[in-house]
Order: C-alpha cells, then sequence, then structure tokens
C-alpha cells in the first residue's frame, strides 16, 4: 500500500496536469498535494518497517528491508505508470533491469 501511495504522491501530479486538472496550480500547491498523498505512504510504512525489522522481532535486516521495498516499488510503479501513463512502454533494458533486481535480491538474502 505504501508504494502505491508513493508513487500516485510522486508521479499523480503529473497525470492530473496531463488531464488539465492541475495545469494552473503554482509548484507550492502540487507540492502540497503531494504531501497529502504521502503522508498515507509514511503511515503505512513507517509501521511495516518497524513490524518486518529483525531488531523488533521481524524476520528481516535493515538492508534486506530496504532491498525488497525498492523491488516492491519498482514493480508498483511500473504497474501504475502501465495504467496512468499508458503511452510509456517498458523495453528490454527494462526487463534487463528487473532481472538486475532479482539478483541484488538473491544476493542481499543470501
Amino acid at each position: 500500500m505504501s508504494n502505491i501511495f508513493m508513487t500516485l504522491a510522486w508521479y499523480g501530479h503529473l497525470r492530473l496536469q496531463a488531464a488539465g486538472y492541475s495545469s494552473s496550480w503554482p509548484l507550492i500547491g502540487v507540492i502540497a498535494f503531494s504531501w497529502g498523498i504521502a503522508f498515507f505512504e509514511y503511515c503505512c510504512q513507517v509501521p511495516a518497517n518497524r513490524i518486518g525489522f529483525v531488531g523488533n522481532g521481524g524476520p528481516f535486516t535493515l538492508v534486506q528491508l530496504k532491498v525488497v521495498q525498492e523491488v516492491v516499488s519498482l514493480v508498483v510503479f511500473a504497474l501504475v505508470a502501465g495504467v496512468l501513463f499508458q503511452g510509456q512502454h517498458l523495453g528490454w533494458n527494462h526487463v534487463a533491469a528487473a532481472a538486475c533486481l532479482i539478483g541484488a535480491v538473491y544476493f542481499v538474502f543470501r
């Protein structure tokens, strides 16, 4: 959930601008809008990190938490970008990058 909110906070305003809803908003308005969405991202991510961290009885080290978050973030971004920004296409280089991320997950959990 946190990554959905994060992706919408970071990139949703671009879709609103393309649709003409926020074209006249000042930059500070766009920032405030994004911060409003990001609040919900933090409401999900911070508890997940606390629960998942090995120092609090969870199964993941700090590095493992970060790598998992980055991989989930990129997967969610690809899905949201495919829905909101249908003109954006994934190429072979994106598939290669995804393979590298899978490798990163493998190595960090090894």
